[in-house]
């Protein structure tokens, strides 16, 4: 499968690119939330889900008291947009 070009917004990626994508980057599907995915950074770690009108990504203690961070992007932003936020780290 081809992406479409960066600067498409995700909306206009079927589900299967979508979810070869996030495998490209180092994701792991959870097998029992299919919708959410995992990934480990030397930094970071992260749970990405992707929901009905958005992708929420919360990394897992990554404030002070092991505290999460919970992020939101629309699929109207590119998947270069998204993909520059969420793996930028929190």
């Amino acid at each position: 499968m081809v992406l479409p070009n960066p600067d498409t917004p995700l909306y206009n990626h079927p589900l299967p690119e979508i979810e070869n994508w996030l495998v490209n980057l180092g994701c792991q599907q959870d097998r029992d939330r299919v919708n959410c995915w995992r990934i480990k950074q030397l930094q970071w770690e992260a749970e990405i889900c992707l929901e009905i009108e958005e992708i929420a990504v919360r990394y897992i203690n990554a404030l002070e008291g092991n505290r999460d961070v919970v992020r939101s992007f629309k699929y109207s932003l590119s998947r270069e947009d998204i993909e520059a936020a969420v793996f930028s780290g929190p």
